[in-house]
């Protein structure tokens, strides 16, 4: 799938605030002079993929300052009368890990698991009335500084809404980057491209997939939800199973996790859009703190 190199980066999934966290964590580290998303591959999940794709087209310096921004007008829609659109977010997500949950108890491991999210998605998809695909891509083409694939390598996960079956998607796929990255990050409604669906790409293993990054001889994974997976350990998927898989096979691998008092961020409260520049500002502060062991690390 990929050549043997020296660097890669993993941007792992994690939502609204998660792609927020990873951008923070960047320009933290751009800003100290290290460029980790100059890596021979990045592999990019849910929202490891929006940021791998943002990356081609925009600093990590000019996305934390967009981030930055849309502070004010963000915090504004979450007070006052009306709907609380970050606390309905919340519950939107609340509801679907706990779908995930009772689909994860039911199933006799990954793949079975991958089949049974699929099923779901694509029911749920046949009681709609079609017009969420439309309005999700273009959601996410607003996302993107640029519609084109980057010249380096960047792998973005999906998973076959129908077979279960995990994909990846690069440059020479014949998919639009808007297209891939729709699909990664469609949670559990099926995303099509062309005639078949996909459901996102934290269902292949976990949220992160460093497995991808085999081969590297210095593997980076920045995972907004720290490696934790509502999986069983013994199905072999965890990322603390994936980092040691790559140990083993010669790679030095780094992890990057939110801090314990900024894990309040993520989870249920993922997709919650007023806490994506708080999130911004924790991974810039986690990424101050590890910057100059990961430069030695890096270089």
């Amino acid at each position: 799938m990929h050549a043997t190199g020296e660097r890669a980066l993993v941007l792992g999934g994690g939502g609204s605030t998660g792609n927020a966290w990873l951008i923070g964590v960047l320009a933290s580290l751009f800003d100290a002079g290290l460029d980790v998303t100059a890596a021979e591959l990045t592999v990019g999940t849910s929202a490891g993929s929006t940021a791998a794709a943002q990356l081609a087209g925009a600093t990590p310096t000019e996305l934390l300052g967009a981030i930055l921004a849309a502070a004010p007008r963000e915090r504004t829609r979450a007070v006052g009368p009306g709907p609380d659109r970050g606390r309905a977010a919340i519950g939107a997500v609340a509801d679907h890990l706990e779908r995930r949950r009772r689909i994860i108890a039911s199933a006799a491991d990954a793949a079975d698991m991958r089949r049974r999210m699929g099923a779901a998605a694509l029911d749920l998809d046949a009681a709609s009335d079609g017009s969420w695909q439309t309005q999700w891509r273009a959601t996410v083409a607003s996302r993107l500084p640029g519609q084109r694939w980057p010249d380096r390598t960047v792998l973005v996960t999906a998973v076959d809404a129908r077979t279960g079956e995990p994909v990846v998607f690069d440059r020479h796929s014949g998919v639009d980057l808007v297209d891939a990255v729709a699909a990664s990050c469609a949670s559990g409604r099926p995303y099509r491209i062309g005639d078949r669906p996909y459901i996102d790409g934290g269902y292949r293993s976990n949220a992160d997939n460093a497995d991808l990054a085999v081969g590297y001889r210095r593997v980076l994974v920045l995972s907004p939800l720290g490696g934790r997976s509502l999986t069983p350990v013994d199905w072999g998927v965890h990322l603390a199973t994936q980092v040691d898989g790559l140990r083993a096979g010669g790679s030095s691998v780094e992890t990057v996790f939110p801090d314990g008092d900024s894990e309040h961020l993520f989870g249920a409260a993922a997709m919650d859009p007023t806490l994506r520049p708080p999130a911004a500002r924790a991974g810039y502060e986690q990424g101050r703190a590890r910057a100059e062991q990961l430069t030695g690390f890096w270089r």
